[in-house]
């Protein structure tokens, strides 16, 4: 018993020292994705006014949402990593779901705008000038995403977090960009087709709202509490029956928020054990659960076996069955 107790302890604490390690790499690559947004801003700004280019123009546009953007993910990390408080008992995990629904929006927005530029230069062809310079400034551009991106993907393996996930997703994507930006200038430059470059940023626009959509679709999965995968589910349901004195669970219900897995459910027991045994037991399978999903805060409710009672799980159905009826 007092060793069950104690392994929880342990747990707890353990855990408690990765997560400010955790908060710390997220801060820091925060301040990296900002430091190099605003690095590259300054120099496509210089290689547009050479070049006049607007394909460069649509990697600048996407710079600067980028920027916008980060500094909303720096915001959105610093708010999600306060500790519960009073009115926020679960914390403040969504804050980084939020910031990526944001970061969708910035990069719409863009992609609308530099369409727009890039039928109006249909309309009205525009020689490219100075094409190597603008060439130079695209490679700049990708080695420097290309090292904050391999950092990010480092920080979302150790922490999870949705928010930078969303600003790396920004930066894998102008990985892709950079590169078409490269190919118009010396497509352009090779054969003087006006139209090649504004078709590239039509492109450009295009990727950028596909990857708008794929943020928004997870930051609103996080916002509306949808349920782990199934195989998570059963993993959790796995874990929970191969404890010995589990006679059955029900009513498992799981969400994320941010970096944090809410995992609830009830475990059904013999109706025989005392308040203390019980305890024990259900301190062993919340145990068990935490080292499988080491960022999760498990809430167990002890039920006597075979009690009928309403059920969630059984509610649940029932729509279902409605659903299907129509």
């Amino acid at each position: 018993m007092v060793q069950g107790n104690d392994k929880m302890a342990d747990l707890k604490r353990d855990r408690a020292e990765p997560v400010d390690h955790d908060g710390a790499l997220r801060r820091r690559a925060t301040y990296a994705s900002v430091a190099v947004a605003a690095t590259l801003i300054v120099a496509k700004l210089t290689a547009y006014l050479f070049t006049e280019s607007v394909s460069i123009l649509s990697s600048l546009i996407d710079s600067s949402s980028d920027l916008l953007a980060s500094l909303v993910t720096l915001l959105g990390v610093r708010v999600a990593l306060r500790p519960p408080d009073r009115s926020h008992r679960y914390g403040h995990g969504k804050a980084e779901s939020l910031a990526a629904l944001a970061q969708a929006a910035f990069v719409t927005g863009s992609a609308v705008f530099l369409s727009y530029e890039a039928i109006n230069r249909l309309i009205n062809p525009q020689q490219i000038q100075e094409g190597l310079a603008g060439i130079a400034v695209m490679i700049l551009s990708i080695f420097l995403t290309v090292g904050l991106v391999a950092y990010q993907r480092h920080v979302i393996r150790r922490t999870g977090s949705m928010a930078i996930g969303a600003d790396s997703l920004h930066y894998s994507g102008d990985l892709f960009m950079n590169l078409a930006v490269i190919a118009a200038l010396v497509i352009t430059n090779a054969t003087g087709v006006g139209s090649v470059d504004p078709i590239f940023a039509l492109g450009i626009a295009a990727f950028l709202v596909f990857g708008a959509t794929r943020i928004a679709k997870g930051s609103l999965d996080t916002l509306m509490d949808r349920e782990l995968p199934h195989a998570d589910r059963k993993r959790i349901r796995d874990i929970v029956m191969a404890h010995p004195a589990t006679r059955d669970m029900h009513d498992l219900r799981t969400r994320n928020a941010g970096s944090i897995v809410f995992i609830e459910l009830h475990l059904e027991l013999d109706s025989h054990l005392t308040l203390a045994a019980a305890h024990d037991i259900t301190d062993a399978v919340e145990a068990q659960l935490m080292e499988a999903f080491p960022q999760a805060e498990v809430l167990v409710h002890q039920e006597p076996y075979g009690l009928s009672d309403e059920r969630l799980d059984t509610r649940i159905a029932e729509a279902g069955r409605l659903r299907r009826g129509l």
